[in-house]
C-alpha cells in the first residue's frame, strides 16, 4: 500500500495545482531520539520552504521538549507546530488550540490509572529505574518504565532490553485489559515510554487544523501497528513515508526535491 503512495509522490507533490504540506514526526525522524536537530536538517527544511512548500511538525512531547530538540525558533521554521499530538497547536507561532486530558477523565479515573502504573513499574524486574515514571501532559499521560530521568546511555540500554523482552508491549496489553472501560489508546513512543491518550487523540488529531491542504506528506519512524505514528501514517488524509532516522529522511527529501526540478 505504501509503495503505491510513494509512486504517486511525483504526480501529487509537484502538481502546480496541489497545495502541499510536509508534515514531520520529531523523535527518530527530524532528530535522533531526544537529541538536538542537526544544522544540515534545518538547511534541508529551508530548501523546502524556499521551494514554496508549507512545513509542519507533530510530536507527542510538550512544546518545551520540542524546542529543546528543534530550537527556540521552531515556530519561525514551521508553519504549524503540533505539540502533544496537536492538543497544543500553533500556526505561525500563534496558539490555535489547547485541550487537556483532564477534561476527558475524572480525577478519580486519573488517580486510579496513575497509581496502577506506578505499582506495576515498582514490580518490574529491570536493571535501571531512574525516576519521573509518569509525566502528565495536556493531551496524554506518558509512562516510562525506566524513568525519564535516565541518561542517554541508560535510555539506549533500556531500548535494547525492550526489543528483546517486549517490556512495553506486555505493559500495554495489561493496561488495555485493566482500563478498557476508559476508552484509551496506548502506543509505544520513542525509546523508553508509552503514550496514553483518549481515542482519537493520536497524531491524527492535528489533521483537523490542516483542511486547507490538498496533499499532506507525512514522515515518521514509528509507523508499524502499535507505534505512535501508525494512525497518522495510515490515515486517508496523508501520504505516508517510513524513515529510519534523520539521515534516511534527508535522502528521501533530496529525491523529492530532484523530482521537482
Amino acid at each position: 500500500m505504501r509503495i503505491r503512495i510513494f509512486l504517486l509522490f511525483s504526480f501529487i507533490v509537484f502538481s502546480a495545482f496541489s497545495k502541499t504540506l510536509f508534515l514531520f514526526d520529531v523523535d527518530g525522524t527530524l532528530t535522533l531520539p531526544r537529541q538536538k536537530v542537526e544544522l544540515s536538517m534545518l538547511d534541508k527544511l529551508q530548501e523546502l520552504k524556499d521551494a514554496g512548500y508549507s512545513l509542519a511538525l507533530v510530536g507527542g512531547s510538550d512544546l518545551t521538549k520540542i524546542k529543546e530538540q528543534m530550537g527556540e525558533d521552531v515556530g519561525n521554521r514551521f508553519d504549524y507546530v503540533f505539540a502533544e499530538n496537536g492538543l497544543v497547536a500553533f500556526k505561525n507561532s500563534a496558539l490555535i488550540n489547547r485541550a487537556s486530558i483532564k477534561d476527558y477523565l475524572t480525577n478519580q479515573q486519573l488517580n486510579e490509572f496513575i497509581s496502577f502504573c506506578l505499582h506495576y513499574i515498582a514490580d518490574l524486574d529491570i536493571p535501571t529505574k531512574r525516576g519521573t515514571f509518569i509525566e502528565f501532559r495536556n493531551g496524554m499521560i506518558n509512562v516510562s518504565p525506566v524513568g525519564r530521568n535516565c541518561t542517554q546511555e541508560e535510555r539506549i540500554a533500556f531500548n535494547q532490553l525492550d526489543k528483546e523482552k517486549h517490556i512495553r508491549e506486555y505493559m500495554i496489553e495489561i493496561l488495555q485489559k485493566r482500563f478498557a472501560h476508559l476508552n484509551l489508546r496506548f502506543s509505544i513512543g520513542g525509546q523508553i515510554s508509552i503514550d496514553v491518550f483518549p481515542q482519537g487523540w493520536d497524531k491524527t488529531y492535528c489533521l483537523r487544523f490542516l483542511n486547507d491542504f490538498d496533499t499532506i506528506l507525512f514522515f515518521g519512524d514509528k509507523t508499524a501497528s502499535g507505534g505512535n505514528d501508525y494512525e497518522i501514517f495510515t490515515s486517508s488524509r496523508t501520504s505516508g513515508q517510513t524513515v529510519c532516522g534523520p539521515e534516511d529522511l534527508m535522502k528521501k527529501l533530496d529525491e523529492l526535491l530532484k523530482q521537482a526540478e
